[in-house]
């Protein structure tokens, strides 16, 4: 069997899937990629056994079919380097062997059955569908993975939660200490469906998806998702279990309304924070009528900060406390020049939305609170 392609389109492929196997796979097949042939068309797959994903190339010509598996490193460390030319990869059955020739030299290396590559269980028949831009995708995943979780006991927060209702889809991110709400006004569905992406599927799509991608069309059910994008397909596992409300967790009346420059304010924290505690990150918010105030003490340590940013508050004076790594995150996600932190008291979260929203889209972060002691 022999075809020829792009040695820029055959590396770009390979450096995209490459972030798929898992550093210590289950199966030695897994430390390989999967080539098919068939139609005029070379489809490259990656795996480590929960996440999937292929891309899909067209060929010019191709003499002949087939399916074989190559080391994943052998295969890249050889092509990444090459300037863009024509390749002409030559894979011959009987040797188990594939010839890569180039303008100035060629490789060969051994080739392996793909009947050892672990079948794939397909997505239910019936399984839900949703479509979304890519664009928009893109930056709510991107706004959402720093908020998901780490926690063995509660493995739901450990992902990016998926929700369409009958007026949104919720793309929805907690670890307990902060909050990403991103809803898309125009994607809805009078069935509501739910799944929860894990963390790693969802970061491969961080890394594929671009602006200017058209549309995604992701099919999931109880078990897994079918992400169809571009030239691609991911599959993936899905974490099983209920997600918490989280729209129970943001305030509705939030009568105090601090508005600001969200650099100016996120250069502030970074220059409070090494000032907190290591262990608690504690950065106190004093706001009065055209003022803010932060502070940040570690008594272990005898160091204090404190600095003052003009601003426009619309609230009563208040005092509340923030974790400081947490609130600087949220601003760090956030594109808007300015900010709104809506409050309603020190005992219950500030939500943070940027004051230009994407069109028919809405984000809403949320920060906790801490208690603070005087």
């Amino acid at each position: 069997m022999r075809f020829n392609l792009s040695s820029t389109a055959l590396s770009n492929r390979l450096l995209t899937l490459s972030r798929v196997p898992a550093s210590k796979n289950s199966l030695a097949i897994l430390d390989c990629f999967r080539f098919g042939a068939h139609n005029n068309q070379l489809t490259i797959t990656a795996s480590d056994n929960e996440n999937v994903m292929w891309n899909v190339l067209n060929l010019d010509e191709c003499d002949g079919e087939g399916d074989f598996c190559v080391n994943s490193k052998t295969i890249l460390n050889a092509v990444r380097e090459l300037p863009e030319q024509p390749l002409s990869l030559d894979v011959n059955f009987d040797e188990m062997k594939i010839y890569i020739n180039y303008q100035n030299g060629n490789y060969d290396f051994p080739i392996n059955s793909a009947e050892e590559w672990p079948a794939l269980t397909p997505v239910d028949d019936n399984a839900i569908s949703l479509a979304v831009s890519a664009d928009a995708l893109l930056g709510g995943i991107s706004r959402s993975l720093f908020a998901t979780a780490q926690e063995e006991l509660r493995p739901v927060m450990n992902g990016i939660y998926f929700d369409l209702t009958p007026d949104y889809l919720a793309v929805v991110a907690s670890d307990g200490h902060k909050l990403v709400r991103n809803q898309y006004l125009t994607v809805k569905s009078q069935s509501p469906a739910s799944f929860i992406m894990p963390k790693k599927p969802a970061t491969l799509m961080k890394n594929v998806l671009s602006k200017d991608g058209g549309d995604v069309v992701i099919r999931f059910d109880g078990r897994a998702a079918e992400v169809n994008y571009g030239d691609g397909v991911l599959y993936c596992r899905l974490i099983e279990g209920h997600y918490p409300n989280y729209n129970a967790v943001i305030p509705e009346d939030n009568p105090n309304m601090l508005n600001i420059d969200r650099r100016i304010l996120l250069s502030a924290l970074r220059r409070m924070l090494p000032f907190a505690s290591d262990t608690s990150e504690l950065i106190r918010f004093h706001l009065e009528n055209g003022k803010l105030e932060l502070s940040a003490q570690d008594i272990d340590f005898a160091t204090n900060a404190k600095e003052s940013i003009t601003c426009d508050y619309n609230g009563v004076p208040m005092s509340i406390g923030f974790k400081g790594s947490s609130i600087i995150e949220i601003l760090s996600n956030l594109e808007s020049d300015n900010i709104t932190i809506q409050l309603a008291d020190p005992s219950r979260p500030g939500v943070v939305v940027p004051e230009e929203q994407p069109e028919n889209e809405r984000i809403t972060m949320l920060a906790m609170p801490m208690l603070l002691e005087n």
